[in-house]
């Protein structure tokens, strides 16, 4: 145990002071496939548009991955983030691992939201790529129809290399 300045005690060795196992900062370059492979099983994400003043209004979002590597986003037609998508047809996503330290990737593209009675299906797969089957696919589909959901679709255009945050390779005292 380490004494804090207030007398408490925490666990662990210092980031300063003592030399200590440091996690080193990493960019991954990868290729479609590569980025697909890496957002599948990740469905936290956030989500970038534009306000119509050029600003970014950037939202939290669960998100999924279609078989044709759409990147998908359910959400309502009165939020900010789908008026932007219609407006200006272009978004970004930063998609997270799970734990906040973590690696991630920034995706970005043509968007798109889909309307009901055509989101439907999207929906369908956009809940199957996240959570899998289903108990009752109607009973889904009708609550989808009822909450008056659209569907946000992304498509991969450019994207960064998958990240893990860290000290630079300078720093590494391992």
């Amino acid at each position: 145990m380490v004494a804090s300045r207030d007398g408490s005690e925490w666990p662990g060795d210092r980031w300063y002071g003592r030399p200590m196992t440091r996690p080193i900062a990493s960019d991954t370059r990868v290729d479609r496939t590569g980025l697909e492979e890496f957002i599948r099983p990740r469905h936290h994400a956030i989500l970038s548009t534009q306000r119509s003043d050029g600003s970014p209004q950037m939202s939290p979002v669960t998100m999924g991955v279609d078989p044709d590597g759409l990147m998908l986003v359910a959400s309502y037609p009165e939020r900010a983030k789908v008026r932007n998508v219609r407006r200006r047809g272009h978004a970004a996503l930063c998609v997270l691992s799970d734990g906040f330290n973590g690696q991630w990737v920034q995706v970005s593209g043509p968007a798109s939201v889909v309307d009901l009675p055509e989101a439907i299906e999207g929906l369908v797969t956009y809940f199957r790529s996240i959570s899998g089957e289903h108990p009752d696919w109607d009973e889904y589909r009708q609550a989808m129809i009822e909450q008056g959901k659209v569907l946000i679709r992304v498509v991969p255009e450019q994207w960064g290399p998958i990240s893990q945050g860290g000290f630079p390779a300078r720093l590494d005292v391992s």
